[in-house]
Parts: C-alpha cells; sequence; structure tokens
C-alpha cells in the first residue's frame, strides 16, 4: 500500500511540475496513470498466478479475459491456471488461441504440448513439439520429448531426449524417476534401479521414487531394501510393495515373509498387508 502512494505522489508529482512549463493534457494523465495501474496490475496477476486455490485463479483471470479479449499475456495466465486447476482440456482450448495469436512463443507451443499430454491427446502433443525448432532448448521442451517417445515407445528417442532433459535442470529427481519408470516398463530393471537410486540422491524425500525402486528390484528377486531414508511407515510400505513384488515373480513363501514384516513394521494397523496374508494363507490352505 505505501508502495501505491508513493507511485500516486510521484504521478502527482509529474503533474505539477509540468504545470509550470506547460498544462499536461487530458491524454497524456490516462497514459501516466495507465503506467501505475499496469504495474498494480502485473502484480495482482502474478499473486492470483500462485494463489493456493488455482479455481479463483481462473475465475479472475475468464474475467480479464472477457474485458480485454485482445490481451495475449492474460490467455497465457488463464490457461496456466487451468492446468492448476486441472481442467486440461479448457486449458488446451487457450493455449491454441495463444498459438495461433502473432505473439506465439516457442514456450507457448511447449504449455500447449503440455496441456494436450494432460488431456491424453499425446498425438497432437507431438505434432506441437515437432513445429518447434531444434534451436530452442528447455528443460521443459525434452521433459515432454521424453514422454512423447516413451508413449510411442521409442525406447532410442526416449533416452536420448530423457538425458539432454536431466542436464538441463539442477533437480532432476522427477525426471530421473519417469526415466527409471521408463526402463521398469521396459523390462530393463537394473537400469530402472539405478535411476531410482540417483533420483533419491537429488530429493531423498520422494516416496515414488523409493515404491518404484522396490519394484524394480523385486522385480530381480532382490528382496533386501537397500540403506534408504524412510519413515517407519514408509518403511512398511515399502516392505510391503517388495512383498507384492515377490509374489508376481511366483516366490510365494519370501512374499508371505515379507507381508508379515510389514505387517509388525507398520506403527499402526495395515489393513492392506494384513489381507494380502490372510488371502495368501487361505489360498494355499
Amino acid at each position: 500500500m505505501r508502495q501505491k502512494f508513493v507511485l500516486f505522489l510521484c504521478l502527482g508529482g509529474a503533474v505539477a511540475l509540468s504545470g509550470c512549463d506547460k498544462p499536461m493534457d487530458q491524454a497524456e494523465v490516462e497514459r501516466a496513470v495507465s503506467g501505475v495501474n499496469v504495474i498494480d496490475e502485473s502484480g495482482l496477476n502474478d499473486v492470483m498466478l500462485a494463489a493456493g486455490d488455482p479455481n479463483e485463479a481462473v475465475a479472475y483471470f475468464s474475467r480479464s479475459v472477457q474485458q480485454h479479449p485482445e490481451r495475449v499475456d492474460l490467455k497465457r495466465d488463464l490457461a496456466k491456471s487451468l492446468v492448476r486447476a486441472r481442467k486440461p482440456m479448457e486449458a488446451v482450448r487457450v493455449w491454441n488461441e495463444v498459438v495461433a495469436s502473432a505473439e506465439a512463443t516457442d514456450e507457448d507451443r511447449v504449455n500447449l504440448a503440455d496441456a494436450l499430454i494432460r488431456a491424453g491427446d499425446w498425438t497432437k502433443a507431438g505434432d506441437v513439439l515437432d513445429q518447434i525448432p531444434p534451436s530452442y532448448k528447455t528443460f521443459e521442451r525434452y521433459r515432454l520429448e521424453a514422454m512423447v517417445a516413451d508413449s510411442r515407445q521409442d525406447w532410442k528417442a526416449a533416452d536420448t531426449f530423457y538425458e539432454t532433459a536431466v542436464g538441463l535442470t539442477t533437480n532432476p529427481a522427477s525426471t530421473l524417476n519417469n526415466w527409471g519408470f521408463s526402463k521398469l516398463n521396459r523390462g530393463d530393471y537394473k537400469g530402472a534401479e539405478k535411476l531410482f537410486l540417483e533420483a533419491l540422491t537429488y530429493d531423498d524425500t520422494m516416496f515414488t521414487a523409493k515404491n518404484n525402486l522396490m519394484m524394480a528390484r523385486g522385480a530381480q528377486h532382490k528382496y533386501d531394501m537397500p540403506v534408504l531414508k524412510v519413515t517407519q511407515v514408509e518403511r512398511a510400505q515399502l516392505i510391503y510393495t517388495l512383498a507384492l513384488a515377490a509374489i508376481k515373480q511366483g516366490d510365494v513363501v519370501m512374499g508371505k515373509t515379507l507381508l508379515e514384516e510389514a505387517i509388525n513394521t507398520h506403527p499402526q494397523h495395515f489393513d492392506e498387508a494384513a489381507r494380502a496374508l490372510r488371502a495368501l494363507e487361505t489360498g494355499s490352505a
């Protein structure tokens, strides 16, 4: 509020000083006031983009776009808010309008591809990414390229894109996890295990990578848990994942032992593990 007051003081001073020379016409005054409003609006837009409730941001930017349909910057903010609100189909529609405008950038096309992937339209996402020149090299672009290559089962391209993406960010944990999951789906369990472990060196709190690691190890008949930073609940859940992997591999006795360990490790009642153990015992009786 103090900053806005100072801005208006400065504006007032400019008008007063101009009176010593020649009066400011109405158009000049309006342009000056408009400049102050743009500063205030820009700050408010940033606040709304980061709002805790993305639906509030959607409502705000929807009103703004209705009032100023020519403003591409407001459409960008609306599309980003729609993605945050988990409304990818609506985001795709708005991003298409942005990309069709004269102000479109390669970053806009990347954002359109991201929204298309979230909407499940992998083919169109790939088409959009293909329109972006190779000279545009960003982490987000190559992360999406890797995901599209995965959807096409083009493993060689996927590995190349994942590797490039990892090299373009200081925190590649989630990308390494995605890459590992890709290898897991291909049956490259050893390669997947290596990538999950690497992901955890960047973020040792990522439970998804820990759980994926257990699946990769279980698929190799490796049923011991490596040294990981885990809570007691997480440890029980990870042992449970190992148990399920063992049963899937046909190592039923090991699976039963791991289920019992998971139940004993959990600080509360571990219902899922208990049900699985009962089903196993009933089936083997």
